[in-house]
């Protein structure tokens, strides 16, 4: 499988359309987990381009507690990837990320900059 990043500042508008549900195995009907025994979820986040008026949808899959996001909130996704796969001659791209978190978030906002040399600041 080819894992591929994806820059998020590029993608636009993300809210969520599909709130947190846990990924299910089709055969076996049991929650997914990832590698380390983690539970597997799934949010459906609607994806605005920025030049134009079409939006997409994504299954976003996270590992560990339910993200805490409601359908038609606007998110965050951080650290997203796409990741090819091919499985009995049928292709696909699924998205996986480390968290889907609410836009308005408080532990979503980046770091302070440390100010000093040279930064611009006296």
């Amino acid at each position: 499988m080819q894992t591929i990043p994806v820059d998020v500042a590029r993608l636009g508008t993300l809210m969520c359309v599909v709130p947190p549900e846990p990924r299910i195995n089709q055969e076996t009907g049991q929650i997914r987990t990832d590698r380390d025994g983690n539970r597997v979820y799934v949010v459906g986040v609607s994806v605005r381009q920025t030049t134009s008026r079409r939006a997409d949808v994504i299954e976003v899959a996270v590992s560990g507690e339910a993200p805490p996001v409601l359908e038609g909130q606007r998110v965050h996704v951080r650290d997203l990837v796409a990741v090819a796969w091919e499985i009995d001659g049928r292709r696909g791209t699924s998205f996986r990320a480390s968290a889907v978190v609410p836009a308005d978030s408080q532990t979503d906002k980046p770091s302070p900059q440390p100010r000093g040399k040279g930064t611009g600041d006296a």
